[in-house]
């Protein structure tokens, strides 16, 4: 799969979702209540220019700007999320492109970190991403990033995607995600040969369980609006929704709440 055909089946996803990521993830939290997107906010929090890769509808960036002064930036390959960043409250001096990661409009040496949620993981030509990210950092500057991880195991997001792999076995190719990304950008040691010949540190690497956990209705919602379900036919999606619900009346606690959790990732680096 092409890189031009990834970034193609990524922008027809989010013109209908722009804000899929940020409804799925922004209520979602760690142990010590931060959700993901301030777990990467404390880990540039001394940094007053930075670029968010990926920004999606502008959540992070919202985050980002609470700290006075910050210079800030975000590029994303849909134009619908671009949009619902740039009409975001407090982002009015941020600067919002619709921009490749491959090749970012900003000069050399422009931001003193990069951030990016659940994003570089979906890039493809990520050798070009690197070089790229590389060229607008200062040395010194930060690079760090939230993957994902998959289920914590036994719970709600656990069951969805054992469903989901069933639905999909029986879905006619057409209907299938094309591979997204570079599987390297997945894991330490991955990450760790892409950044390293570049000039990076090697990366510290926290995996971080997140609680989504809700009413049956809330985590549907969350689950189905990954990647996997777009292309499905909604007859598919209809049948799998219907024996999600009829599973997961099991795992709900007295409350009704629906136990959910997911792991991410959150590796960090250093241009020395």
């Amino acid at each position: 799969m092409t890189t031009t055909s990834q970034e193609s089946f990524l922008r027809a996803f989010h013109s209908e979702l722009p804000a899929v990521t940020a409804d799925a993830f922004g209520s979602a939290r760690s142990a010590d209540g931060r959700s993901s997107y301030e777990i990467l906010c404390d880990r540039v929090v001394g940094s007053r220019r930075v670029l968010d890769l990926g920004c999606g509808d502008g959540l992070l960036l919202e985050l980002l700007a609470r700290t006075e002064g910050r210079r800030l930036a975000g590029v994303d390959l849909s134009p619908e999320a671009v949009a619902l960043a740039r009409r975001r409250p407090g982002l009015g001096s941020a600067t919002v492109l619709e921009s490749r990661a491959q090749d970012l409009p900003f000069a050399d040496d422009s931001f003193d970190a990069c951030v990016s949620h659940m994003a570089l993981m979906l890039m493809g030509d990520v050798e070009q991403v690197i070089a790229e990210v590389v060229r607008v950092l200062s040395p010194g500057s930060t690079l760090a990033c939230v993957i994902g991880g998959g289920a914590v195991g036994g719970e709600a997001y656990d069951l969805f995607l054992g469903l989901l792999r069933a639905a999909i076995q029986t879905a006619p190719a057409a209907q299938r995600v094309p591979a997204l990304g570079d599987r390297r950008t997945r894991t330490r040691e991955g990450l760790d040969s892409l950044l390293g010949p570049t000039g990076f540190t090697p990366v510290d690497w926290e995996t971080v369980a997140l609680d989504l956990s809700g009413p049956p209705e809330q985590v549907w919602a969350a689950m189905s609006g990954i990647y996997d379900v777009g292309p499905l036919h909604p007859r598919t999606v209809a049948s799998l929704r219907e024996a999600f619900f009829e599973r997961v009346e099991g795992l709900a606690k007295p409350s009704g709440v629906i136990p959910c959790g997911m792991k991410v990732h959150v590796a960090t680096a250093r241009l020395a």
